[in-house]
C-alpha cells in the first residue's frame, strides 16, 4: 500500500458514515487520477484520488454541480478534501458503454447519450465564465501532440520544412473550422469509455472536468466517431444529421445547411483525432501506459478517410501515406 492509498483509507474513517467494508480500484483514466470503489453497510461509493500537485479537483465539483442542474447524470459530491485532493462520489455502476455497444444495443444507447448531450449543448450558456474558451491556442495545441509525440517521438520522424508548413496550413484550417461553429458546452471526452449505462437516467456521464465552451460538432464527433469503436460512415452521417434536427428543434439556430453541419463534424473529427493520437502516443511514452496504442491505427484511419475527401486536407493524408506512418502497428 503506497502513502496516497494510505491516506484514502484515513480519509475514509472521517467521510463515510459507517466503517468501511472493502476499497478496490474502479478505474484509473488518461490522467493522474485514480478511483477506488468503496463498500459500507449496504452502499457503494467512489473516492476520486487526485494528488493535488498533479490534478485540481475544483474543477470537477464546479462543473458537475452544473451539469447536475442541466439534468444530466453526473456523480454526486458526497464529501471531499480538495487541499488533499479527495473527493467521495456517487457510484454510476460498473457498466461501461464501450463494453455493452453492439450492433442490437448501439441505437438505444446512442439515442439515450445524444438525448443527453443535446440538453448539455441547450442548457449550457456559452458565455459563462465558468468554462473556458475552446479557443485556436488550444486547438493548436492539442494538434501539436500529434506533431510532436506521434510523428516526433513515438515514430522519430525528422520533417522537413515543406512538411512542417504542411501540417501549419491543416492545423489552421482544422481550427478555423472550429471556431465559426455555433458554441455550446463541451464535455470534449463524450465517448464509450465516459459513459455509463445506468438505467433509469441513462446515460451516467464521467470524466467532464476538462469541459470547455466550443463547437457544436466536437463531442458529437466524440461519440459517434469514437476512437475506441468504429460504426459504418453512412450510419454516422445518418446520427450526426439527426442530431442536428434535434438542436433546431430545440431552437439552436446556425445549423441551417446540413452539408455545412457534416463538413464541420468531419473536419472536428480530424482535430480531435490527431490530437488523440498525440495524447495516445504521450501516455506510452511518458506515462508507461501502452494499452492505448492499439487504439491509434483505427483513430489515424478516421483522420485519413476524411483527409481523402476534402482537398485543404490532402497534405495530411499524402504526408503522412509517404512517411509510412498509416503503415504503423503497436508491437504488443
Amino acid at each position: 500500500m503506497n502513502d496516497r492509498e494510505r491516506l484514502v483509507l484515513e480519509w475514509l474513517n472521517t467521510a463515510l458514515p459507517a466503517p468501511l467494508i472493502r476499497m478496490a480500484p474502479a478505474s484509473s483514466d488518461a490522467s493522474f487520477r485514480r478511483y477506488f470503489r468503496v463498500w459500507y453497510a449496504d452502499q457503494t461509493r467512489i473516492v476520486m484520488d487526485a494528488p493535488p500537485d498533479q490534478e485540481d479537483c475544483r474543477p470537477f465539483v464546479a462543473i458537475g454541480g452544473a451539469l447536475r442542474g442541466l439534468g444530466l447524470n453526473v456523480p454526486e459530491v458526497l464529501d471531499g478534501d480538495l487541499d488533499q485532493g479527495l473527493l467521495l462520489l456517487t457510484d454510476l455502476g460498473s457498466r461501461q458503454y464501450l463494453a455493452e455497444l453492439n450492433e442490437h444495443s448501439v441505437a438505444g444507447l446512442y439515442d439515450d447519450a445524444l438525448v443527453a448531450l443535446a440538453r448539455l449543448q441547450t442548457g449550457g450558456d456559452p458565455d459563462s465564465p465558468l468554462l473556458p474558451p475552446y479557443d485556436s491556442a488550444l486547438l493548436h495545441r492539442e494538434m501539436e501532440l500529434f506533431r510532436d509525440w506521434f510523428l516526433g517521438r513515438l515514430l522519430g520522424l525528422d520533417l522537413s520544412a515543406a512538411e512542417q508548413h504542411t501540417l501549419d496550413r491543416v492545423f489552421a484550417a482544422l481550427a478555423d473550422n472550429a471556431l465559426e461553429q455555433p458554441r455550446v458546452w463541451v464535455h470534449r471526452d463524450y465517448h464509450s469509455r465516459n459513459l455509463m449505462v445506468t438505467p433509469p437516467d441513462n446515460p451516467g456521464v464521467l470524466d467532464f472536468q476538462d469541459a470547455v465552451a466550443g463547437a457544436v460538432t466536437y463531442d458529437l464527433v466524440s461519440l459517434l466517431r469514437d476512437c475506441y469503436i468504429a460504426w459504418p460512415r453512412s450510419q454516422v452521417e445518418a446520427w450526426a444529421l439527426d442530431h442536428r434536427a434535434r438542436l433546431q428543434a430545440l431552437g439552436m439556430s446556425g445549423l441551417d445547411d446540413a452539408g455545412q453541419f457534416l463538413r464541420w463534424f468531419d473536419l472536428m473529427g480530424v482535430q480531435r483525432h490527431l490530437k488523440a493520437i498525440g495524447i495516445f502516443a504521450r501516455l506510452n511514452l511518458r506515462d508507461g501506459k501502452s494499452g492505448y496504442l492499439r487504439d491509434i491505427p483505427r483513430t489515424l484511419g478516421y483522420a485519413l478517410e476524411v483527409a481523402g475527401r476534402y482537398p485543404e486536407l490532402a497534405g495530411l493524408r499524402d504526408l503522412v501515406r509517404a512517411r509510412g506512418a498509416d503503415r504503423w502497428e503497436p508491437a504488443l
